[in-house]
């Protein structure tokens, strides 16, 4: 990884704009605030450059960052390099290197303060089905998220965030392990057992995977997951591992999922869910379903206020079908000329109120300062081709992005992201640069906390300076694959893409496992992937196509192995 050599941040972690990573001799004026005759030449001070520049400049991790943070978590080892820091300062103008070293430094002592500091609390709100432009501080042009806009005026919004799969089992798996779902052999939703055998999956997401929360878990945290699960557990599916084998010390989900859970009907595909136990059901309408996890969520957070948790609220809302209560169905009745809209605003808008109490008990209880808080959704909106064989239009809204659910366009697969860290992260900033996505929320978290990981065990990377407005350049592309082994493809036409795609810088290019259908887009110049250029930019397909090609060996060879 390396970040934006032009790039300054202001915010909390700063007094003013960075030194550029390229300056030279003659733009010594950047390390006016730190020189050593500064009261404020500290390891604050010092903290600000690794925040920023340290990991993304050198990825410092492993038993080498380690010692060095022993190291200088000592005071005797910080007024030794007294000194020797004054030389680094007047000598950085006129060595590279040495500037370098002054950032090694700065990381070992920011890891050490850090790992002193009491460990923050982690939040992820992961929404079902919500699309890139359904919270309106990301362009709804028919209603008001005033809860998630308040996220995104207290923190950060990424422009760039994608999702792994544009499907709910499958993104969640990516975003739980911090790697690509199909080394599990999830790559579509998980169902019953004959429908997860004919399409190559397994009943449940293997419980040795790696997780953020047996690593949080570990590490002294707290954990609780309350919403929908979908990696296991289910319709016929009654031996599942429970939540609790993922890290977890309590949880509440719905029928795709065992242990205690919220069931709103007794047909369909929750019938067989009330006959397995393993676990308190609680027979509630679906309309509650939300509330119910947010109660759980207050009460799990004021029961653990003093020690650190981690948190994961994933509402079942808003997938469709849309069960509004009888109040918000009526409060939203006749809003929109597309009928499918009514129920679907209301489901939005309850689900925003219920994101507004989660943050006000965060806030109330003085806990904003310390509680990082990460909001997101699965994938993109509903595409089923029943709207429009009634003549309406899918409820969601995807903005500029083509393509839906189920679709590699960018509408199936980027997401709204928003992350608030009060006094920490920048309030109210956007980071339209860094390309992000849930297989890098692991790492970056790990990473923040201050937990010991091996990166070589995951594919995502900690992008943690991209939370600060940092532009961070990934150090590998991003790939996907969906609609092989018997992927569910319903959607629109139109909106059905090519099986494989891989984003690389501002370059996507997408194409079947046999190389037919290719297409190359510039997102930078073309966000709604309206121009094919594979024709024109033969050097660009050249280059990223055998990538690609080389990943999806890589990810199919996990299925041909069974």
């Amino acid at each position: 990884m390396q970040a934006d050599a032009n790039t300054s941040v202001s915010g909390p972690f700063t007094g003013g704009s960075l030194p550029s990573v390229g300056a030279t001799e003659d733009s010594s004026h950047c390390f006016e605030w730190e020189t050593p005759h500064s009261a404020e030449f500290s390891a604050k001070r010092l903290q600000i450059l690794i925040l920023i520049r340290g990991r993304s400049v050198f990825g410092l991790r492993g038993p080498g960052c380690r010692l060095l943070a022993r190291r200088a978590a000592t005071c005797r080892f910080l007024n030794r390099c007294r000194r020797f820091r004054r030389i680094l300062i007047r000598e950085t103008f006129h060595s590279t290197m040495l500037r370098y070293f002054l950032y090694v430094l700065s990381l070992a002592i920011v890891t050490a303060t850090w790992a002193q500091a009491a460990a923050p609390n982690v939040v992820i709100i992961f929404v079902d089905d919500m699309g890139y432009a359904d919270p309106s501080c990301f362009g709804n042009p028919a209603m008001k998220t005033p809860n998630i806009d308040r996220l995104a005026r207290e923190g950060i919004r990424l422009t760039n965030f994608y999702v792994n799969s544009p499907i709910c089992s499958a993104s969640r798996v990516a975003l739980t392990t911090g790697r690509y779902q199909q080394r599990y052999r999830i790559h579509s939703f998980l169902a019953t057992r004959q429908s997860n055998r004919e399409r190559k999956m397994p009943d449940w997401l293997d419980p040795r995977a790696p997780t953020l929360a047996k690593l949080l878990k570990s590490n002294g945290y707290r954990t609780a997951h309350f919403g929908k699960w979908h990696m296991g557990g289910g319709r016929d599916v009654g031996d599942a591992p429970l939540p609790q084998a993922y890290g977890f010390h309590e949880s509440l989900v719905s029928f795709e999922g065992l242990g205690d859970r919220i069931l709103w009907q007794k047909t369909g595909n929750q019938e067989l869910s009330w006959k397995h136990g393993r676990g308190e059901i609680l027979d509630l309408p679906k309309h509650k379903t939300t509330e119910t996890y947010v109660d759980r969520a207050i009460e799990f957070i004021k029961a653990n206020r003093g020690s650190p948790f981690y948190l994961r609220l994933f509402p079942n809302d808003v997938h469709d079908g849309h069960m509004p209560s009888p109040q918000q169905h009526e409060k939203w009745a006749g809003t929109s000329v597309n009928p499918p809209d009514n129920d679907f605003f209301a489901v939005l808008d309850e689900m925003d109120r219920q994101v507004g109490r989660l943050l006000d008990v965060i806030d109330e209880l003085d806990l904003a300062e310390n509680t990082i808080v990460l909001f997101t959704s699965d994938n993109g909106p509903t595409d089923w081709p029943r709207y429009y064989r009634a003549g309406h239009q899918p409820p969601g809204f995807t903005g500029p992005l083509f393509g839906r659910k189920w679709s590699l366009y960018e509408g199936g697969i980027r997401m709204p992201f928003i992350a608030r860290w009060k006094g920490k992260i920048p309030s109210g900033a956007t980071n339209d640069q860094t390309v992000m996505a849930a297989i890098d929320v692991l790492p970056t978290v790990a990473s923040i906390v201050g937990v010991e990981f091996d990166p070589e065990q995951f594919d995502g990377e900690a992008l943690t300076s991209a939370l600060l407005g940092q532009n961070v350049k990934r150090s590998e592309p991003l790939f996907w694959e969906y609609g092989v082994h018997g992927s569910i493809m319903p959607g629109k036409k139109e909106h059905v893409s090519p099986q494989l795609a891989m984003r690389d810088g501002d370059w996507k290019l997408l194409c079947n496992p046999d190389g037919s259908q290719t297409k190359l887009f510039h997102l930078g110049r073309d966000l709604g992937e309206t121009t094919n250029l594979a024709s024109e930019e033969l050097d660009v397909v050249e280059r990223m196509k055998p990538r690609l090609m080389q990943w999806w060996k890589e990810m199919d060879a996990y299925y041909q192995a069974r």
